[in-house]
């Protein structure tokens, strides 16, 4: 199954290394041919335009009656040799046995069955005898399939004895493309030394930080199937086309995160990024395939942190936030202490600050009265100027632990009216809306801040059980049908709305397609698919956070964009101070919540002023309803 498998041997006079490969090892001079495997057919492909004429296999003392590596993993998921007693040999194309790593060696059979179907690898689980890479070893122990998740890894463990026969061995990688047919079908490399010639783009580091992994995927990022973004993706595709790198390490938390592109407070590992050429050995560890390095892995950093966002044009900007969870009250669902809750505020005020949005639509804001947000402001004001900002005071909406609000910039917009909501039970964070006026050029829209119910399984039953878009979409497509109406009796002050947030729904699922069906555009459409993402999750992107305009107001948008700040950041640059002994923390936008705000650009027409029945409270008092509380999602 090996692709290059060689041992070399050269005279006192021949250089350690030609073309084809030589190295000294005796007196001998010996040359390889190099047979590689093709990763989807399993056929020997054609030499590499090398012509040689001995191959010489490694020697272990006489006597040992021998299971090959092959043997012993089978053409199954499982070993039939589990529990039995075994020697077997091969070269070390790795060694993990030191401090905090794997806590044993890879050895592969020297020149393997050439079937397609079986692996010429195997773990060795052993800290007592020492190895090096490139020894050719006789190994006696028993085999096990070590259940870790939902599969196991076949190994040899309860070593009784291992013998160095001949050192200077190497196995040329085996190469593997992806996608493959089946994810099942890595089985058939498991603890082999193989590479994987294409790039491989970087789709999550959620645990780079914690457990040193980075998720890569061939063809680019990917991208959840039910975003619409139309680059391929599918429920079948996706899980074939990724794997998984970790860092030959057992430390959680380890004192340098791993794969940085660099020592200080500004590097960084993002979503997008990419490796070409990975090599290592591919093993099989909690859940999932994984390529453990024998080498430093070189990444480019292809998707390098956006300083601001992207231009929208316009007199006006107006974007929605996802604050994750700015609470006041500490110890609860934000920061656990004061010294997070600073940190928190720094990145969230630098990130507002970039914005430089005259509008801003919030989300998780904790739910206390005014209190949270009304501190928040605060915190912008002192660093960029007493009155930049204002808040939308509603005191506290419904009785869930979050709240969506609104913070504006009084010099740039005026509110009129009073603030409206739909207090209608099906929400579990009831929606809010504000009119304004552009001081500049007297246009008049209004804002629509919402949150639907999360994708989250707890409590789900019946429908709301997950059917391929996240538990309680029937939830989620009831909220967008009573949005619907709620905006109707919004335009019958002005016919110009914008509806944003975090509808917990991507961009092809059904709440999505009951409002955009109703005439609303989705101003996502105007960005390239491949950048329509605002969240990551499971190693897909995708889009929870959107922007709807009614066709009134969508001529008067000049621009829309997501500034990828968050969701392409490892979570170890947050304001968190736990699990954190190599602390990257800046008080910078990147990371300060794990989702991407949205921004859009708008030229509004002039307006007529508003009537006096417009401004009274009791537009506010007629439109709220009692609310009911639906959880901490």
């Amino acid at each position: 199954m090996a692709g290059l498998v060689a041992l070399i041997a050269a005279c006192t006079q021949a250089p350690k290394s030609l073309v084809g490969g030589i190295s000294s090892l005796g007196e001998i001079p010996v040359v390889l041919i190099t047979l590689a495997r093709s990763s989807l057919g399993g056929n020997p492909a054609q030499p590499y335009a090398f012509s040689f004429t001995t191959l010489r296999t490694p020697q272990c003392p006489a006597g040992a009656s021998v299971t090959r590596t092959y043997q012993i993993q089978s053409s199954g998921p499982a070993s039939p040799l589990a529990g039995q007693t075994v020697t077997t040999e091969g070269v070390v194309v790795g060694d993990y046995q030191g401090a905090g790593q794997l806590g044993g060696f890879y050895i592969q059979d020297f020149r393997g069955d050439d079937d397609p179907a079986t692996s010429d690898g195997l773990f060795v689980f052993n800290t007592s005898f020492p190895v090096n890479v490139g020894d050719y070893v006789q190994v006696t122990g028993t085999v096990r399939e070590f259940a870790s998740g939902s599969g196991t890894l076949t190994e040899l463990e309860a070593l009784s004895n291992v013998t160095l026969c001949e050192s200077g061995a190497f196995v040329e990688p085996t190469p593997i493309e992806l996608p493959v047919g089946a994810v099942g079908d890595l089985e058939r490399y498991e603890g082999m030394l193989v590479t994987f010639p294409q790039t491989l783009t970087v789709s999550e580091v959620f645990n780079l930080a914690r457990f040193g992994e980075i998720t890569l995927s061939a063809g680019g990022r990917l991208y959840h199937p039910n975003n619409g973004n139309g680059l391929g993706d599918s429920t079948t595709l996706n899980p074939r086309r990724r794997i998984l790198l970790d860092d030959a390490s057992t430390v959680q938390n380890p004192a340098t995160i791993p794969y940085l592109s660099g020592p200080g407070t500004d590097a960084t590992r993002r979503v997008g990024d990419s490796v070409r050429g990975l090599t290592g050995i591919l093993t099989f560890g909690f859940s999932a395939y994984r390529v453990q390095p024998v080498g430093p892995v070189s990444f480019e950093n292809a998707n390098p942190r956006p300083t601001s966002p992207a231009a929208v044009g316009g007199s006006l900007r107006v974007a929605s936030f996802n604050v994750l969870n700015y609470f006041t009250t500490l110890g609860s669902r934000g920061a656990s202490n004061q010294a997070e809750f600073e940190r928190q505020k720094a990145k969230l005020v630098a990130a507002i600050a970039g914005l430089n949005a005259d509008v801003v639509g919030l989300i998780e804001v904790q739910n206390n009265g005014d209190a949270a947000l009304t501190d928040f402001v605060a915190a912008l004001n002192a660093a960029l100027g007493a009155g930049t900002y204002a808040a939308i005071q509603t005191g506290t909406i419904g009785t869930d632990e979050i709240k969506v609000a609104l913070i504006y910039k009084p010099a740039r917009v005026a509110p009129e009216g009073a603030f409206r909501v739909d207090g209608d039970p099906v929400y579990s964070r009831p929606p809010l809306a504000q009119t304004f006026r552009d001081m500049g050029t007297g246009g008049r829209f209004t804002v629509v801040v919402n949150h639907f119910k999360s994708k989250g399984c707890e409590g789900a039953t019946g429908e709301n059980l997950d059917n391929g878009q996240g538990c309680w979409n029937a939830l989620r497509v009831q909220q967008a049908q009573k949005l619907l109406g709620f905006l109707e009796q919004l335009k019958t002050t002005d016919p110009d709305v914008v509806l944003l947030g975090d509808f917990n729904a991507y961009a092809a699922e059904d709440p999505i397609r009951i409002l955009t069906g109703a005439g609303l555009e989705n101003l996502l459409s105007r960005s390239p698919a491949s950048e329509r993402y605002s969240y990551v999750f499971n190693g897909e992107s995708g889009n929870l956070d959107h922007a709807f305009v009614t066709p009134s107001l969508s001529p008067q948008v000049t621009g829309f964009t997501e500034w990828h700040i968050n969701a392409d950041e490892p979570r170890a640059f947050d304001y968190n101070t736990e699990f954190k002994p190599d602390d990257r923390y800046a008080p910078t936008p990147y990371r300060s919540s794990d989702h991407d705000p949205l921004l859009l650009g708008l030229s509004l027409n002039a307006d007529p002023a508003a009537s006096a029945d417009f401004s009274d409270t009791a537009v506010r008092r007629r439109l709220q309803k009692p609310s009911m509380a639906d959880g901490r999602d």
